[in-house]
């Protein structure tokens, strides 16, 4: 049996907490304000329903945002981001001044 490397720098578990097509988006989406399911949806054109409620769950799992039922009839569930969700905003957003870099550098190369 092989043994599990230990993550000594953190970035695999940080890239399992936010990896996946919909998280980032996601994050940005309740960074300002709470949202419930339909909303988010209507927020990511593309994302399916089953899609959208796996990453939902994920995040959860994962402490960056919280779920909240309301005991209403009809039902309302909202969305909002954690404090520990939150401390993501300075690392994606530092991913997102780089990859902004990299694309202009990309099309300068081929431009030559």
């Amino acid at each position: 049996m092989r043994r599990k490397e230990p993550d000594s720098c953190g970035f695999a578990a940080a890239m399992q907490a936010i990896g996946g097509k919909w998280k980032i988006a996601l994050l940005w989406e309740l960074h300002l304000r709470s949202h419930r399911f339909a909303e988010l949806r209507r927020q990511l054109p593309g994302v399916s329903e089953k899609m959208l409620a796996q990453q939902l769950r994920q995040m959860e799992a994962d402490g960056l945002i919280s779920r909240h039922a309301y005991d209403e009839v009809p039902p309302r569930v909202e969305y909002s981001i954690t404090p520990l969700g939150l401390s993501l905003n300075d690392a994606v957003t530092a991913m997102s001044t780089w990859g902004k870099q990299h694309a202009s550098w990309k099309d300068q190369r081929q431009a030559a």
